[in-house]
């Protein structure tokens, strides 16, 4: 496991949009936010692929920035991250007004 410091913490918070800590059962991984490039990218693969669960893959691997490896090569603890992608794609909505 890797040891994250405060520091590298203040670090990526600088150099990223959005970063979020992601903890389960005493393992802790930092992703951040997946560029436009990123998501366009991983629905791609994951369309051509068929394969649904390609989508999480690609993104949350693109988007670790360190922690526990578990969080990622492990089924059970993949599986419970893939809720990490919704809080890092956080969109903004706005009014529709029709003229």
């Amino acid at each position: 496991m890797e040891k994250i410091t405060q520091l590298q913490i203040d670090e990526w918070k600088k150099n990223y949009e959005v970063v979020v800590e992601y903890t389960v059962d005493e393992k802790t991984g930092y992703f951040r936010k997946p560029t436009r490039q990123e998501v366009s990218y991983a629905t791609v693969a994951s369309n051509r692929m068929a394969d649904s669960v390609k989508y999480a893959e690609i993104l949350l691997n693109s988007c670790w920035l360190g922690g526990d490896r578990d969080i990622i090569d492990k089924d059970e603890y993949f599986y419970g991250a893939v809720g990490v992608i919704e809080t890092l794609a956080d969109t903004k909505v706005g009014d529709i007004k029709k003229l």
